[in-house]
């Protein structure tokens, strides 16, 4: 069970890495960018609220991949 539950947060974070990357190669309005803009979109939305303006820059996946990691970690460690 508890690589089940790691496993899920990994997979997720590599759907972060994904959205990502396809953010500078692929059109907003490809199907695979909006599945996966579905996914990502509503996990970062409260992160950017809480992140100031960064000129630019957008850090908040790297939050998000680094908090998943340690949600999959914390709740693996439990089961």
């Amino acid at each position: 069970m508890a690589v089940l539950i790691f496993t899920f947060f990994q997979v997720l974070s590599w759907i972060v890495i994904a959205h990502v990357i396809l953010s500078y190669f692929m059109s907003p309005y490809h199907p695979l960018r909006e599945a996966i803009d579905r996914i990502v979109n509503p996990l970062l939305a409260p992160i950017r609220q809480l992140l100031p303006f960064m000129g630019g820059l957008d850090f908040s996946p790297l939050i998000l991949i680094i908090l998943l990691r340690m949600l999959g970690q914390v709740l693996a460690s439990f089961v």
